[in-house]
């Protein structure tokens, strides 16, 4: 085990790559959920300072008729 941890010899720049390598992707992982925490902020915010919209949703045959522009009674006849 102490020759793992001595490295051949190298481990004076084996660990200290480790340990900065170990820092890097832990403060991209604090970045990136304080961004998410920011985006998810700004939506609600978005949210909830415009009004809620419905959908409507035309289905069928009749949405199909009123997109080609002929009128859905006419075609019922």
């Amino acid at each position: 085990m102490n020759e793992f941890l001595h490295m051949g010899g190298y481990a004076a720049y084996v660990w200290p790559a480790y340990g900065i390598a170990t820092l890097v992707l832990l403060g991209l992982l604090v970045a990136t959920w304080k961004g998410l925490r920011n985006a998810e902020a700004t939506l609600k915010a978005l949210e909830s300072a415009r009004p809620a919209r419905r959908r409507t949703r035309n289905t069928g045959r009749k949405a199909a008729e009123q997109s080609a522009g002929t009128p859905a009674e006419a075609s019922e006849g």
